[in-house]
């Protein structure tokens, strides 16, 4: 078994997207949640990944299981709730792009609390990576990431953070307060721009990286869509070119971002190249339809970046 180079915490979700068939509308089974696919992206890229939830001892629940166990994923910490449920999503496809509906309410990853945090896988990983949905699912989860935090911290763990918004799950105001805290704490932060609109009420890229950095977070990788990536320290900002390609679908590709840059962040500790990795990666990503399914491996990337 591969020693963990990271940490995942959060959520995982069924995923059902929606494919037209001979007139009919159907929806194909795959994988989502944010943090399950970072993992596997991450995985992908040869990291030595794993991930801490919890699920239903259900159909689905036994699916990511099967899932991480393909892709190489340690969930030696993963809770299976007896009376719990693993949550799910749909996407449908229109001229706007693709839209969600949800039924993850009461989730078994929701009812986490902090008393079941792996807090030795914790301090023996390289990084410690969560989101901002990681919070919104419920109080006990948001109370669980800020701890284990705190216990990465104390233990020389490198935490990462995606901001990742959905005010679905909660009000503006609470996001905001949640957000900023969890970020404080992130030596590394991963905020998409249109979230990050939101929470900082800057508008500039350079102002919402400032932004960032004056919370104390030693590395900012914003990302802006097909106008690339801004990467920020306190000695260097620059912009990192988007790879444009003839997307399909842009499901899972933040966090086909995040997984990639992560793994290849701790191969240089090179922040700029290891978003020109990412962006790579996240842009391969878009090629098919779902999260998981199009998730490009490390040899993809590396040809695609060579353009061969």
């Amino acid at each position: 078994m591969k020693s963990i180079d990271l940490l995942t915490l959060g959520e995982p979700l069924m995923e059902f997207a929606e494919v037209q068939r001979d007139g009919e509308r159907l929806y194909l089974p795959g994988y989502g949640g944010d943090v399950s696919n970072t993992a596997v992206a991450a995985a992908r890229q040869g990291a030595g990944t794993a991930i801490f939830t919890a699920l239903g001892r259900d159909a689905f629940g036994q699916d990511f299981l099967d899932l991480w166990h393909r892709e190489g994923i340690d969930c030696s910490s993963v809770i299976l709730r007896k009376d719990g449920r693993t949550g799910a999503y749909f996407i449908s496809y229109g001229a706007d792009g693709h839209m969600f509906s949800y039924a993850r309410a009461g989730s078994a990853a929701s009812l986490i609390t902090v008393e079941e945090l792996p807090l030795a896988q914790i301090a023996s990983a390289r990084i410690l990576h969560a989101s901002g949905i990681s919070q919104a699912i419920s109080e006990s989860c948001a109370d669980a990431v800020f701890a284990a935090f705190n216990h990465a911290k104390a233990n020389g763990t490198v935490v990462s953070y995606d901001t990742n918004l959905r005010l679905k799950l909660w009000p503006l105001e609470r996001a905001r307060a949640i957000i900023h805290a969890a970020s404080a704490m992130a030596d590394i932060l991963l905020p998409g721009l249109d979230d990050a609109r939101q929470l900082t009420g800057l508008e500039r890229p350079e102002e919402i990286c400032a932004f960032y950095l004056g919370l104390g977070c030693g590395v900012v990788a914003l990302t802006m869509g097909r106008n690339g990536t801004m990467v920020a320290t306190k000695e260097r900002v620059e912009v990192i070119a988007a790879r444009l390609v003839e997307a399909v679908d842009a499901t899972g590709a933040g966090d086909t971002f995040d997984g990639a840059f992560l793994a290849e962040w701790l191969l240089h500790r090179d922040p700029f190249r290891a978003a020109a990795y990412a962006n790579a990666a996240a842009a391969l990503s878009t090629l098919g339809k779902g999260a998981v399914a199009p998730m490009p491996r490390r040899a993809d990337v590396e040809r695609f970046l060579r353009g061969t």
